[in-house]
């Protein structure tokens, strides 16, 4: 017990060893320089007996023994010693008084091996005294050492390294992701098990942290191994398109049914197939044409996103989706494409209102539009249908019409007889309009592929804020049960905010399931920190007074990733967590990992990658005559409206 008592009681026994300690070294010197002793008349007859009877005994038999045990009586007291702890004091300034002590204490031998004369022993006693006083002053010293080991892991990366999923679940659906973590500082191997991608994939990261070369290359090249379906949108074309295309090749016999690869590409039309996304079979009624058109000029103003339910956004989308419905009806969608939807909407009002009354299903919808008419409200007229116009005529161009105005291929790309996996490339630098465009075969493809009794499939969207997709959270929400995978690869939740509305963007970032992020920040890394859950850490602390030194160690539940260290993540490392099902249920779910790329082996296999072929050869000369076939077609329409 820690008593006033006991520390009065150790005192004492630790004061009595040094004396002890002192005398027997006293004795020693006496014995051993009596000689001295007698020439400086410091000797008695009762001393001398005393002396004599005590040289006879074991410690005193060689002045090695006899200084031996006075320097172990020295270090036993100073076992009891407390001195006042100093955090300052280093082991470096303890050992320059203990070691020349040590030296000077025991080399003063070598003077007894000669005649002793008075020099002689003045110069053993001096010696052995200031080598046992160094001794003592560097013993005393040691207990005042702080040995505490506080503050030696400063980024507290030990402490807040947890357990991780070392097991390989794979299934017929998984994404495994090889990767090394660090346990209390020693590296261990683990897997990212994402045995579930149809809760959804939300792959998050800055630019250059790793999110298409450690995440997406292996969601495509291992759902292609594994008889997937695919719905791919490339941002930076053709980085993936060329990763899916040579998958393809090389896992063609993992399909029951070989897929078809199709390619969507506006700047190379030699490499694209032609597809129309308004293709009347797929559209049994108005609300497709209402989703397409909300799709097409949402993406063209993507203000217009956080002002849905405004007149002057609503109106020019009403427009839209009388024409897109008008053409669907029209000789049964003979010319129901993008491209004649932009040109009929270029007409005169009064020749493409009398056409667009021909039809009584849109009458509602257009009945605004030529009551301003009518009463010659052209100013409102215009703030309705001049802003659709004007977004829709920047997509008027030779090279989309070409493309937006084909046929060779469906967007039902899990259909089990004709499985398909299409590619959709766009351009960072003309992403403004290509990106409205693609957001319309998205759209469109995904309401044929949510459907029951499909292929499994999956649909990858690098840098998903490029594009507008309306309904996404209704997808991820109801995709699952028809073996729809989904991936979003977001730069920063900020970056979706801005684009889709802070609405839109809580509801992705809370709905999916799997999550994996690399370097982010702000908002971000709070988000994340907070999801990924908090871990026991020990905490410890000292107090420093002048009678005593007190540790205290406690534990306490602490953020398991905290934003600081998300927001410091380097290339390749990333954190997150996965979602289970009933029949693999995983306990470790949060990972912070490097995950373990064979940089060497994807070296070779992009070496050995074949480009995607030319699907046809084109002259510019083709291209403009499709543009001016759309042209003429719409005005033979806009002849037939009654006058």
């Amino acid at each position: 017990m820690n008593t006033g008592e006991n520390q009065q009681g150790l005192r004492q026994v630790t004061d009595f060893t040094r004396l002890l300690s002192l005398a027997v070294l006293l004795l020693h010197f006496y014995i051993a320089c009596h000689t001295a002793f007698q020439e400086w008349g410091l000797t008695a007859a009762l001393t001398d007996r005393v002396a004599q009877h005590l040289a006879s005994m074991p410690m005193f038999g060689s002045s090695l023994k006899a200084s031996g045990a006075a320097l172990l009586l020295l270090l036993v007291s100073l076992l009891g010693a407390r001195g006042k702890k100093d955090e300052h004091l280093r082991y470096r300034t303890v050992a320059a008084y203990l070691m020349p002590g040590l030296l000077l204490y025991f080399s003063s031998q070598l003077l007894l091996s000669v005649q002793i004369t008075a020099h002689l022993a003045i110069a053993y006693m001096g010696t052995t005294a200031l080598g046992y006083l160094l001794v003592l002053a560097g013993g005393t010293l040691l207990s005042r050492l702080l040995k505490l080991r506080l503050g030696q892991d400063i980024f507290n990366k030990e402490n807040q390294s947890f357990p991780q999923e070392e097991r390989l679940l794979e299934n017929e659906y998984s994404v495994n992701l090889p990767a090394a973590y660090i346990l209390k500082g020693k590296t261990r191997r683990s897997w990212i098990n994402i045995i579930n991608p149809f809760r959804a994939l939300l792959v998050i990261g800055t630019p250059g942290a790793g999110k298409s070369y450690f995440v997406i290359r292996h969601v495509i090249t291992q759902h292609i191994r594994k008889g997937f379906a695919m719905f791919l949108y490339d941002f930076k074309y053709d980085d993936l398109t060329r990763i899916a295309y040579n998958a393809l090749l090389r896992h063609a016999g993992s399909y029951p049914v070989m897929p078809k690869f199709y390619l969507i590409n506006f700047d190379d039309l030699s490499r694209t197939h032609r597809c129309n996304p308004l293709d009347p079979h797929t559209m049994t009624d108005i609300t497709d044409a209402t989703e397409a058109s909300r799709t097409i000029m949402l993406g063209l103003n993507r203000e217009w996103i956080k002002k849905q339910g405004d007149f002057f956004v609503e109106s020019p989308i009403n427009f839209v989706t009388a024409i897109i419905w008008f053409l669907r009806k029209y000789q049964g969608g003979r010319y129901c494409t993008l491209p004649h939807v932009i040109e009929l909407m270029q007409a005169n009002y009064p020749e493409l209102f009398a056409l667009l009354r021909t039809e009584p299903e849109i009458e509602v919808l257009i009945n605004p539009f030529v009551s301003a008419f009518e009463h010659e409200a052209m100013e409102q007229l215009e703030g309705q249908v001049a802003s659709a116009k004007i977004s829709m005529a920047r997509l008027s161009s030779p090279q989309l019409y070409y493309v937006l105005s084909g046929n060779d291929f469906t967007l039902d790309l899990n259909n089990p007889q004709e499985p398909k996996i299409i590619c959709l490339g766009n351009n960072p630098q003309k992403q403004q309009v290509y990106g409205a465009v693609l957001s319309l075969y998205i759209s469109r493809a995904i309401k044929l592929v949510n459907q029951k009794e499909r292929l499994k499939s999956s649909l990858i969207f690098d840098e998903f804020p490029t594009i507008y997709f309306n309904g996404i959270d209704s997808l991820i929400a109801t995709a699952r049960s028809n073996k729809v995978a989904t991936i979003l690869a977001v730069q920063d939740y900020s970056q979706l905010k801005k684009d889709y509305g802070r609405d839109q963007a809580e509801v992705v970032m809370n709905i999916v399931g799997n999550v994996i992020s690399g370097q982010v920040t702000g908002e971000t890394a709070k988000q994340l920190s907070e999801r990924f859950g908090r871990i026991v850490q020990q905490r410890e602390s000292v107090s420093v007074n002048s009678s005593d030194t007190s540790v205290s160690r406690s534990t306490q539940l602490d953020a398991a990733i905290p934003p600081a260290t998300i927001a410091t993540l380097s290339s390749g490392e990333f954190v997150g967590t996965v979602a289970d099902d009933p029949q693999c249920p995983i306990a470790l779910k949060t990972f912070h990992a490097t995950i373990t790329n064979n940089h060497a082996a994807i070296a070779r296999e992009e070496k050995a990658y074949v480009p995607v072929p030319a699907i046809r050869k084109l002259d510019s000369h083709a291209v403009q005559e499709n543009y001016l076939k759309v042209k003429e077609e719409v005005q033979a329409i806009l002849t037939t409206a009654p006058t």
